[in-house]
């Protein structure tokens, strides 16, 4: 990772921008902290290349909020949102606005540096997304209509229950066309699956 790609962690707890600090830089990363998303917001002059790493809810404004301003500002930082137990329904949120990944808490060490290095070649890509864009856009088409909406469900940020009630089927059964939509996509966790399909309809 180049020195000059910054991991800008924006998160209201001290105890997360520790964990985070340490662990990043530990891994060679380097960081900068702030500790809400106004303070980061005001410091956009001096942005250094790099991602975002932020929590979904924060007191002084939420992580969607904050996506959608650095939208409107054209600032083009790949951004990883933090979400709670519960909260998937925002984190989809967040991807429709820009968000390229989110993790879940408790989150395990290795998947935060996969996702930063993951952002970083995110970073690299902006505007040379067709080749692969055509290429989501060819497995959503080898979907069954079953599958497709129970992708539909996933990207609205339904649980496997809620699917399954509204398509008539039982939740075990989702779970097995869950697995193929995994498959079949070659996706290879539910965040990837729901950024590649928003990307593929153009609401990315």
């Amino acid at each position: 990772m180049p020195d000059n790609f910054v991991v800008h962690i924006v998160d209201d707890d001290e105890a997360v921008r520790k964990s985070l600090t340490f662990l990043l830089s530990t891994a060679g990363m380097p960081v900068r902290v702030y500790e809400s998303a106004m303070s980061f917001l005001s410091a956009l002059s001096t942005l250094q290349a790099g991602c975002l790493i932020t929590d979904v809810r924060m007191p002084d404004m939420i992580g969607i909020e904050l996506l959608q301003r650095l939208r409107q500002k054209d600032v083009k930082l790949p951004v990883i949102v933090i979400t709670g137990h519960g909260d998937i329904p925002l984190a989809v949120e967040a991807m429709k606005s820009g968000a390229v990944d989110f993790i879940e808490k408790p989150f395990a060490e290795e998947a935060i540096l996969r996702a930063v290095r993951s952002a970083e070649e995110h970073a690299k890509k902006f505007g040379q997304k067709s080749e692969e864009e055509a290429q989501v856009t060819a497995r959503l088409a080898s979907l069954s209509e079953r599958e497709r909406q129970v992708l539909d469900g996933l990207v609205a940020g339904n649980a496997n229950k809620t699917i399954a009630y509204e398509l008539g089927i039982s939740p075990r059964t989702v779970e097995v066309y869950r697995a193929n939509l995994m498959t079949k996509m070659q996706a290879k966790s539910l965040s990837e699956l729901i950024r590649m399909t928003l990307a593929a309809r153009g609401l990315d």
